[in-house]
């Protein structure tokens, strides 16, 4: 199962779980630590998930963190959890304090539900005020994961993450400013777009007017956007299957030339009953079957293809009847129909009596 897979099956469950949990330490255990167990940290060996780890923090000794994910020996994760029915705030100073008494590069604050990532991009060894990335196990998203999973064990690089983490810190930025803007845009991002559009001088008026303008056609231009990317999905959607619908229809005839029906002719049937009375006072004739292939019709005692006593080749010309020879090889006597088979009467015998041992 893949690791996106594994998520949303865990993140399925915690809506039922978490009206169990009453305590921060419930938290803990049933969603906090089952998360970092997802990411590859075992949570068994407490030389790599440390709980309650120690951290002197100035004059104030034997403070704890609750956990402190130890990779190479040395702290890199420090984690602060609380009740998954504690709403998270943007900064917590206990997280801060921590942070600047150990050499670990990132910092989680989590209720086990949303898990907010920290490191120190504007001064270091100072924990940021915000969060340069964060996910919502209840609300997951693709692009989330794909951030996410650079946490796990196996991907897990310091230095490779905190270039990620400032490329997060300021695209989460610029998303929060696009969005204020397109909700309700200041003066400065109307005069940007009044330089191209408008020939006037850009007076205090003129971005008045043009400010419900310029909101509208920037929101049009996001609904087309995704009405445009809509329509390609399910263009994609449709041209996959109309191409698994041709696969299918591919190999289902592929499969209708390879295996012809088999049908087997009056005469076959005529050649097998001929037999069966020939063998009459031989075998016991409720004991004698057919098997048709496309190639020859086949005459079995016991149902069995190993014991097979003649096969008639009679859709060619010339036509056969083949007797078993040594080693089960066909010595195949050339006949003009079903009337010259009583002429060997005495050979089907012979081959019939061979399996009664």
């Amino acid at each position: 199962m893949d690791f996106i897979d594994e998520l949303k099956q865990f993140s399925s469950g915690i809506s039922s779980l978490r009206e169990h949990l009453k305590t921060e330490e419930a938290t803990k255990h049933t969603l906090i630590l089952p998360f970092l167990q997802l990411l590859g940290y075992n949570i068994f060996n407490p030389a790599e998930v440390v709980p309650e780890y120690t951290v002197d923090v100035g004059t104030k000794k034997g403070e704890k963190v609750d956990y402190a994910i130890f990779i190479n020996g040395q702290p890199a994760i420090l984690i602060e959890a609380k009740s998954h029915e504690d709403p998270l705030t943007t900064y917590d100073a206990q997280l801060y304090r921590y942070f600047s008494a150990t050499t670990a590069k990132f910092a989680i604050l989590t209720n086990g539900i949303l898990y907010r990532f920290y490191t120190d991009l504007s001064e270091t060894n100072k924990l940021d005020n915000a969060p340069f990335f964060e996910i919502d196990l209840l609300s997951i998203k693709d692009a989330a994961v794909a951030e996410l999973k650079k946490f796990h064990k196996e991907a897990f690089d310091a230095e490779s993450l905190f270039s990620v983490a400032a490329s997060l810190k300021y695209a989460r930025r610029g998303k929060e400013i696009m969005g204020a803007e397109l909700k309700e845009p200041d003066d400065d991002f109307i005069r940007f777009f009044l330089k191209d559009i408008y020939t006037g001088k850009a007076t205090q008026r003129a971005i008045d007017d043009f400010k419900p303008i310029i909101k509208k056609a920037l929101n049009q231009y996001l609904n087309d956007q995704l009405n445009d990317m809509f329509k390609a999905a399910i263009e994609n959607a449709k041209a996959k299957e109309q191409e698994e619908l041709d696969n299918q229809a591919a190999a289902t005839k592929e499969t209708l030339v390879e295996k012809p029906a088999i049908v087997t002719t009056e005469e076959e049937l005529e050649a097998f009953f001929l037999v069966k009375f020939l063998l009459k006072d031989a075998v016991d004739v409720k004991r004698i079957c057919y098997k048709d292939t496309t190639r020859y019709l086949g005459v079995l005692l016991d149902n069995n293809a190993t014991k097979w006593v003649c096969r008639f080749y009679l859709s060619q010309n010339p036509k056969y009847l083949a007797l078993p020879g040594k080693n089960k090889t066909e010595n195949k006597i050339t006949i003009t129909g079903v009337d010259d088979i009583p002429l060997y009467k005495n050979e089907l015998r012979e081959a019939a009596k061979a399996y009664l041992g």
